[in-house]
C-alpha cells in the first residue's frame, strides 16, 4: 500500500484517539466518561469478524485453485482476527468492570467470544502440528471455513437468545443507530480508521509471510 494510505490511516487513528479521549460525550447512566471504551471495543469486534470471514474466503479460494498465496492470506487474516478478538475481549472486560463491577462475569457475550478464541487457537495448533506444506494448507483451509461458520452464532445469535447483562446492540431491530450525533461521528471514524488499519496490517503481514515462505523454500 502506498504512503498516502499509510499516512491517512495514521491521521484517522490519531484523530479518533484524541477525539475519543478529549471530546465531551453525553451523560450515560452508570458509565459516564467510561463509555468512551465504545469507540475502541466495537471496531475491534467488527474487525475480528471481518478478518475471520476473509480467512474463510481465502480458504475457499485455496481449495479451488491450490494456490499457496491464498493459504498465506487466509492464515494472515486468521492471525489478525485472533489479535483483534483478544483486543475486543480486553476492551469488553473494561466495559464489564465499569458496568458490572468485575472484569469477567461469564456473560453470554464473554463466554461466546472465549469459545471463539479457543476455536481459532485450535486452528493455529493444527497448522503448527502439520509439516507437509500442502496438507497443512488443505486441512487448515477446511478448518478455517468450518470455524468461520460458527462466528455468526457465537457473535450475533447466542448472545441474543440467552439472557445477558450486555447492553442492547448499537444498531437496533429497525436498523437505526442508538447514539448521540456527536458520538456517532467519532464512532464511524473509529470504524473506518480501524478497518483501514486492519487492511494495512494485513498487507504487511502477507508480505512478511511470503518472505518467510521463500526463506523456508530456499533452506529446503
Amino acid at each position: 500500500m502506498n504512503k498516502i494510505f499509510t499516512w491517512l490511516v495514521f491521521l484517522i487513528i490519531t484523530g479518533v484517539i484524541i477525539s475519543g479521549i478529549a471530546m465531551p460525550i453525553p451523560d450515560i447512566p452508570a458509565l459516564g466518561d467510561k463509555a468512551r471504551v465504545l469507540y475502541f471495543h466495537v471496531p475491534m469486534s467488527w474487525i475480528s469478524v471481518l478478518a475471520f470471514f476473509m480467512s474463510m474466503w481465502y480458504s475457499i479460494r485455496y481449495l479451488k485453485t491450490k494456490d499457496l498465496d491464498y493459504d498465506i492470506r487466509s492464515y494472515s487474516c486468521a492471525q489478525l482476527g485472533f489479535l483483534f478478538c483478544i483486543l475486543a475481549t480486553a476492551t469488553g472486560s473494561l466495559w464489564a468492570k465499569f458496568s458490572w463491577g468485575s472484569f469477567w462475569n461469564w456473560d453470554p457475550r464473554q463466554t461466546s467470544i472465549f469459545i471463539l478464541l479457543l476455536i481459532y487457537g485450535a486452528y493455529f495448533a493444527l497448522r503448527s502440528a502439520i509439516d507437509s506444506e500442502d496438507q497443512r494448507a488443505k486441512l487448515s483451509s477446511v478448518y478455517a471455513i468450518i470455524a468461520a461458520v460458527t462466528v455468526p452464532f457465537f457473535v450475533f445469535i447466542m448472545p441474543r437468545i440467552v439472557e445477558s447483562l450486555h447492553p442492547d446492540p448499537i444498531i437496533n431491530t429497525q436498523g437505526k443507530i442508538n447514539m448521540d450525533s456527536s458520538m456517532l461521528i467519532v464512532f464511524i471514524s473509529a470504524l473506518t480508521g480501524f478497518t483501514m488499519l486492519y487492511l494495512w496490517m494485513l498487507n504487511l503481514k502477507v508480505r512478511i509471510e511470503k518472505v518467510n515462505y521463500k526463506k523456508l523454500s530456499l533452506n529446503d
